[in-house]
C-alpha cells in the first residue's frame, strides 16, 4: 500500500503535494482546500490520485484539485490538468464517464411564494415528463438516422427540432455546441445507449431542483443574470448519459491494448492515455466532443421539457412563464484553451473532471450580455442545503487555468450513505424544510442524502478565498427530482 502523499501548505487557502513525494512526479499537486474541508481529505485515496495524474507525459505547471475534490476513476473528482498539445496526452479518466455532465440554470418570471401551494403537483409533473432512474428511456425519440446530426449539432439540433428556442444557445458555454466532433467514432454500441435517453435525467447524483433565490452578493450580475430574492428558478444536472459512458468504455479499452503493446507501464492503470497528436488521441477526442454535444443537447431537451410541465401545472404559456436559460456549464470535459504565465500564453488541453470552466471578465468565450462581470460558475449544493452561482475572477488564470469547483463534493461514498441514512429519515427532514423529493428508487434518495455531501458553503468559501470566483446568488431547495 503506497503511503499517502503528504500536503505542505503554501497559504490559507492552497495546500501542495511536493515533487518528491511520489515517484516520478513531474509537476507538483495544488489543492485549493481549509482545514474544515482537509479534514475529510487526508488519508483519502484521492489525494494519490492527484499526485498519480502528475506523472503524466506534458503536464503543465501543476496537477490540481478543486476544493470538492474526491476519489474518481483515474483522476479525482474536482481534479484539473493541462497537458502540452505536442508532448502531451489525453486521458479518459480526466474527463469521467458521463463526458459533459454539467449543469444548467433557468429563470422563470413566478415567485418563490407563487410556487410553493403546487410544489407536490410540480415535482409530479417534472417527473412525468424528464424520465429518470438508473437506464431511463422514454425522452426525445431518436430515428437512428438522426444520431449523427444530434452528435454533430449539440443543443442547436434540439431547438432546430422544436425543444427549445433559439436564444437558449446564446448562454451555454460552447454556444452548447463543442467543435471537432467526430460522429464517426462514436460506436453502435454507443449509439443505440442513446437512441432512446435524449431528454432523460438518469441517475445517480443527477437531478431536477426548483429553487428560490435567497440572497444576492453581487447585485450588478445577478441583474444581467435575471436573478432577484424571492424568484423562482430551476437548476438541472445530467450529462450524456449511456451513450458518453460507452465513449468512454471503448476507448479506454482502446488505450489500455495499446499502451501494453508498447510496453507502457503507468503509476495507475485508470490513467489511461494517449498522446494528443496520436490517432488514438485524435479519434477519442472527435467522439468525446460528439458525446458532449449529445448531452447539450440532452439538458436542451429537458429545459423544452421543464417549460411543457410549469405551463401545464400554472395553466399559462410558455411565453408567460417567462423561464430562460440563465446559463449551462460543463464539468466533465476536455478542451483546447490559451494558457500560460508571464504575459505568454499558449494553447493547452485542459482537463476538468468535476470542475468547471471560470473564465473571468472580458473574455471572448462568455456570452456578450454576461462578459463585463465574468463567467457565471454552478455549483449545487445537497437537496438539503443550497446551491450557487459565482462569478469566474482573473485569479483563476493564474492559478486553475481558469478553473473553479463544480458543487460541493462527496463526503461519502454512495454505498456509505445507503449504510447511514434511511429514506423516511431522509424525507421527513427535507418535508420539515419544506422541501418536497420525487425519486425513482428509495437509493436514489439515501444516496444523495444532505450528509453525504461536504459542506456547500465551506466549498464556496475556499473558492472564493482562493481567487478563483465571487459569490453572486445563493439558491435553496423547493422541490428535488431525483434519479
Amino acid at each position: 500500500m503506497p503511503k499517502v502523499p503528504a500536503l505542505v501548505r503554501l497559504d490559507e487557502f492552497t495546500y501542495e503535494i511536493p515533487l518528491q513525494e511520489v515517484p516520478g512526479m513531474r509537476v507538483p499537486g495544488r489543492l485549493f482546500s481549509n482545514p474544515a474541508l482537509l479534514s475529510g481529505v487526508e488519508g483519502d485515496p484521492s489525494l494519490q490520485q492527484l499526485a498519480n495524474v502528475a506523472t503524466l507525459p506534458g503536464i503543465e505547471r501543476h496537477a490540481l484539485a478543486m476544493p470538492d475534490i474526491h476519489f474518481g476513476y483515474g483522476f479525482p473528482v474536482g481534479g484539473v490538468a493541462a497537458f502540452d498539445l505536442a508532448e502531451g496526452i489525453v486521458s479518459p479518466g480526466g474527463i469521467g464517464y458521463d463526458i459533459n455532465c454539467g449543469v444548467r440554470l433557468l429563470r422563470t418570471r413566478l415567485s418563490a411564494e407563487e410556487v410553493r401551494p403546487r410544489l407536490r403537483d410540480l415535482a409530479e409533473r417534472l417527473y412525468r415528463e424528464v424520465p429518470s432512474g438508473v437506464g431511463s428511456r422514454g425522452g426525445v425519440a431518436l430515428p437512428p438516422a438522426e444520431v449523427d446530426a444530434v452528435l454533430a449539432g449539440g443543443a442547436a439540433w434540439a431547438v432546430e427540432h422544436g425543444e427549445g428556442l433559439a436564444e437558449d444557445l446564446r448562454v451555454q458555454e460552447e454556444g452548447g455546441r463543442l467543435a471537432g466532433a467526430l460522429p464517426q467514432e462514436v460506436s453502435e454500441t454507443a449509439r443505440k445507449r442513446g437512441l432512446r435517453q435524449l431528454g432523460t435525467l438518469g441517475s445517480g447524483n443527477h437531478f431536477l431542483e426548483v429553487q428560490a433565490v435567497d440572497r444576492i452578493f453581487f447585485p450588478e450580475f445577478a441583474a444581467a443574470l435575471g436573478l432577484e430574492p424571492g424568484r423562482a428558478v430551476v437548476m438541472l444536472h445530467t450529462g450524456s448519459r449511456g451513450l458518453g459512458h460507452q465513449v468512454a468504455t471503448d476507448f479506454i479499452r482502446r488505450m489500455d491494448e495499446q499502451l501494453v503493446a508498447d510496453g507502457v507501464q503507468l503509476v495507475d492503470r485508470q490513467l489511461s492515455c494517449a498522446p494528443i497528436s496520436s490517432e488514438d488521441g485524435r479519434r477519442y477526442l472527435g467522439a468525446m466532443a460528439a458525446a458532449a454535444n449529445f448531452a447539450w443537447a440532452n439538458r436542451q431537451a429537458i429545459t423544452a421539457a421543464v417549460r411543457r410541465a410549469f405551463a401545464g401545472v400554472f395553466a399559462r404559456s410558455e411565453a408567460d412563464l417567462g423561464i430562460e436559460v440563465v446559463y449551462d456549464i460543463a464539468h466533465n470535459i476536455a478542451k483546447v484553451e490559451r494558457h500560460g504565465a508571464n504575459g505568454s500564453t499558449k494553447p493547452v488541453l485542459v482537463h476538468r473532471k468535476g470542475a468547471t470552466r471560470a473564465f473571468p471578465a472580458g473574455r471572448e468565450e462568455i456570452p456578450a450580455e454576461y462578459r463585463g462581470y465574468g463567467q457565471p460558475v454552478l455549483i449545487p449544493g445537497d437537496m438539503g442545503t443550497a446551491s450557487y452561482v459565482l462569478a469566474g475572477l482573473p485569479g483563476a488564470m493564474d492559478r486553475s487555468f481558469g478553473s473553479s469547483c463544480h458543487g460541493a463534493g462527496r463526503r461519502l461514498s454512495r454505498s456509505a450513505a445507503v449504510r447511514a441514512f434511511r429514506f423516511d429519515e431522509v424525507t421527513r427532514r427535507l418535508s420539515a424544510q419544506g422541501i418536497v423529493v420525487r425519486s425513482a428508487s428509495r437509493e436514489g434518495v439515501t444516496e444523495e442524502a444532505p450528509g453525504a455531501y461536504k459542506d456547500v458553503e465551506e466549498v464556496v468559501r475556499v473558492a472564493e478565498g482562493a481567487g478563483l470566483t465571487r459569490r453572486v446568488a445563493r439558491l435553496v431547495p423547493l422541490a428535488v427530482v431525483k434519479g
